[in-house]
């Protein structure tokens, strides 16, 4: 299947960042089903062993083996992968060593809980390789076996350090199998097939996050991709009424007129009404003022960006798909 044309035509990774709450899950799975659209296969992996996957899909728990969830839109295959750093490292064992018995061995006596609790990068290097590896996968036809893979990634604020491989393993392991895995995932996650997309929401605390994050990545050299601004709300009033708001211009008797005009309500409640309707008013006025404002901060860090409606009726499978259209109508799959 030749690759879309999309923004982003020639990444086989996408890497999924965000603060806490802003949908980072929820995004990644859209992501994986715009990409697989059309007939193409993607595999969507989570590595924080919280069942996200699961729970979005409405789906039990996900085991640690790669399995069809979905069908995309026009056809194609979303696949979805729980890794388990357990049984990642007892893969790795059995790759580099051959030595998976043993490896089981040492998980009964928590070496291996202890080796990733107090070498944290190592752990990093189990997940991202497993996902790397779905990445360079080739099937017996010699084609790759996913046309796209996106990895549900930890938060924003250890992205970097996440990915960055090669300069946590660094004091584990300067030559040897751990230190050529490493550079093998490197080798990946810092190529033009990588993209690392951020999510976020119109608010200061997860834009200045955004921010800071995509510095830090440029920084330790890796490739930033896209933001995604998560739950965008609609205004539903024209610019100067919000403009005669956020002035403290707004005419509560023409809204009082307005009222009994329609025939929404008379009398003494429909000055009642257009009071409270003003506040309300003021207060859309005020938050689209500072949605503005942190739109422009976006702007700043020079990515392409995307806007993802707020689902009236929540996240489920047809908000999914909902979401999945808006990211295909964007251009981002």
């Amino acid at each position: 299947m030749d690759s879309p044309d999309t923004d982003w035509a020639d990444v086989r990774l996408h890497v999924v960042t965000g603060k806490g709450g802003t949908g980072k899950t929820t995004v990644a799975a859209a992501l994986a089903l715009a990409l697989a659209s059309g007939g193409r296969k993607v595999l969507l992996v989570e590595v924080e062993g919280r069942q996200g996957i699961a729970q979005i899909f409405d789906l039990p728990p996900l085991p640690y083996e790669e399995r069809k969830i979905a069908v995309a839109p026009s056809g194609g295959d979303v696949y979805a992968l729980a890794i388990d750093p357990e049984e990642a490292m007892l893969e790795y064992m059995e790759m580099f060593y051959g030595m998976r018995r043993a490896g089981r061995a040492l998980t009964k006596m928590g070496v291996v809980d202890f080796a990733t609790t107090v070498a944290p990068g190592f752990r990093d290097v189990l997940v991202t390789g497993k996902t790397t590896e779905a990445v360079r996968r080739r099937g017996r036809n010699g084609r790759r076996v996913y046309d796209a893979v996106v990895l549900d990634a930890p938060p924003t604020g250890r992205i970097t350090r996440f990915l960055n491989v090669t300069k946590e393993v660094a004091g584990l392991a300067k030559v040897g199998p751990i230190k050529n895995h490493s550079d093998l995932v490197s080798g990946v996650v810092k190529s033009p097939e990588t993209a690392v997309h951020f999510v976020t929401l119109l608010e200061e605390m997860p834009v200045q996050e955004t921010l800071d994050g995509v510095t830090e990545l440029r920084a330790a050299g890796l490739p930033a991709g896209g933001i995604f601004i998560n739950m965008v709300r609609e205004s539903l009033l024209p610019q100067a009424a919000l403009d005669s708001a956020v002035k403290g211009r707004l005419d509560v008797a023409e809204l009082t007129l307005g009222l009994k005009a329609a025939g929404v309500i008379d009398g003494a409640q429909a000055t009642s009404m257009a009071e409270a309707l003003a506040e309300e008013i003021v207060e859309h006025a005020r938050r689209t003022r500072l949605e503005s404002t942190e739109r422009e901060s976006l702007a700043e860090a020079g990515l392409t960006t995307y806007e993802l409606p707020l689902l009236a009726d929540g996240v489920d499978l047809a908000g999914l798909y909902e979401l999945a259209e808006s990211m295909r109508t964007q251009g981002a799959a």
